[in-house]
């Protein structure tokens, strides 16, 4: 065999023949895509058959993103999000220690992003690690925004789900070919790439498809009434000058779109009134995601953490974790922090007595409004929602934790996001993230366990306690 065919390899899915790259006992084939450019009309249709091409397709650069904007300054500064449009951006990044091998475990990553933004080509979401240590890994691209969580009149809805559904079905189809199991897959996801492997769980379109899942950072109680959701669409499609049904907003361009979700995204979060958006989407989304999945007829009939309650995903074994100072990444760098009144943090807590209670002990402690506000915070929005996921599921294994190690870059301490490096093992690619001495033996912990719970379904610890990393 020559160099070119070791360091080119080629496998065929669905669609064709596809080349990548192999590196240090890696092989990479990126950029794959798994439904056909969800452009014009299609955008907000369900996700068509990919289109197949002629000849050897080249799989070794990473593909087109999702349309969006970049996060806002101060964000930006600690977490990359590469923006690179295109229209054929429902593609997969699969990593694979051989193609050639059989039966590996395989596990399909699903981005964060308050599903609006994020991508799989960031650098640190490289699944080199987990295919270095016996894992075939899968990157996913989803819709995001209006076209994939948006309730659009003459449009099915959860059109990002569907999305997510048409490529655990590639997986299945096509996995083997990259030396994978399709009865050995765990999806794992970080924010709404968890709350969307809580959708996932408890979706009857999603049923047999995967065998395990890990939600980082998510929960299972965000999901908004069609009628509250069509408030969103109507504002935005009121801002854009167009019609609220398909007809209308697939009339926009990308930017024109783009600008006018982004207003509506800056007005709700200015004004957070459930009179003007709807109950569902203020409570639901806690005030800052504006377009989330919706309970329909579907792939969702319920709030997912309620699906989860009546049976679904029963067996499935589940890892499900929170990070010790999940808020501080959104308002310590933003400087919200530090305008926090205790009469405005009261009120944003106000739908959770024992919020209000945790904030007023730590105000009786000495501690600052705006740190106190990011501990109830932390608990309200991250930390309970997981520990529902294992309540509404006893006779099914849920293994939870919490990720504790302290970043020193602009006051996040153990803030949203600051796992990810770590679960990736991709430390060296954080550094804006993590500062410049990140632990290692952290990263063999919680990545080993990852890989240990794909591999077996036992991450290291039992069910239902609380493992603490760092």
């Amino acid at each position: 065999m020559s160099d070119d065919a070791i360091d080119q390899p080629t496998v065929t899915v669905s669609g064709g023949r596809i080349r990548g790259a192999a590196s240090g006992g890696v092989h990479a084939f990126l950029g794959v895509p798994y439904a056909a450019p969800p452009t014009g009309r299609a955008a907000f249709e369900a996700p068509s058959p990919v289109v197949s091409w002629e000849g050897v397709r080249d799989a070794t650069a990473y593909g087109p993103t999702a349309p969006q904007i970049g996060y806002p300054t101060p964000i930006a500064a600690l977490f990359d999000n590469v923006i690179e449009l295109g229209d054929d951006y429902l593609n997969v990044n699969v990593w694979t220690p051989d193609p050639g091998l059989s039966g590996l475990p395989v596990m399909v990553w699903i981005h964060g992003g308050a599903f609006s933004r994020g991508s799989n080509r960031l650098a640190f979401y490289s699944g080199e690690a987990f295919a270095r240590d016996g894992v075939v890994m899968v990157g996913v691209n989803y819709r995001l925004g209006t076209p994939g969580f948006g309730s659009v009149a003459g449009a099915p809805e959860n059109r990002g789900l569907l999305d997510q559904i048409a490529a655990l079905r590639w997986v299945q189809e096509n996995i083997a070919a990259f030396g994978g199991d399709p009865d050995r897959v765990t999806i794992f996801g970080e924010s709404a790439g968890a709350m969307s492997v809580a959708s996932l769980v408890a979706s009857p379109r999603a049923k047999g498809l995967f065998q395990q899942a890990i939600s980082q950072s998510g929960g299972g109680g965000v999901a908004a009434r069609v009628a509250d959701a069509r408030r969103v669409t109507a504002r935005i499609a009121e801002i854009a000058g167009v019609a609220p049904d398909v007809e209308g907003l697939s009339s926009l361009s990308s930017d024109e779109l783009l600008s006018a979700q982004t207003t509506m995204a800056l007005e709700l979060t200015m004004n957070p009134d459930p009179a003007i958006w709807g109950p569902s989407i203020i409570e639901n989304g806690l005030g800052i995601m504006s377009q989330v999945p919706v309970i329909d007829d579907n792939v969702l009939p319920d709030k997912p953490v309620e699906l989860i309650a009546g049976g679904a995903g029963a067996g499935i074994p589940m890892i499900a974790g929170w990070n010790a100072d999940e808020y501080r990444f959104f308002l310590v760098p933003t400087g919200v922090a530090d305008m926090v009144t205790p009469e405005a943090a009261r009120g944003l807590l106000s739908r959770s007595d024992r919020a209000v209670e945790q904030f007023d002990a730590q105000l009786e402690d000495g501690v600052a409004p705006g740190d106190a506000l990011c501990t109830a915070l932390t608990e309200l929005a991250f930390a309970a929602p997981a520990r529902a996921i294992a309540a509404a599921r006893p006779e099914s294994p849920t293994h939870l934790y919490e990720f504790g190690w302290q970043s020193p870059v602009g006051g996040i301490r153990a803030g949203h996001t600051v796992e990810l490096p770590y679960v990736f093992d991709r430390l060296t690619q954080a550094r804006k993230l993590l500062g410049d001495d990140p632990d290692q033996g952290l990263a063999d912990q919680i990545h080993g366990a990852w890989v240990r719970f794909a591999a077996t379904g036992d991450p290291g610890w039992p069910a239902g306690e609380v493992r603490r990393f760092g």
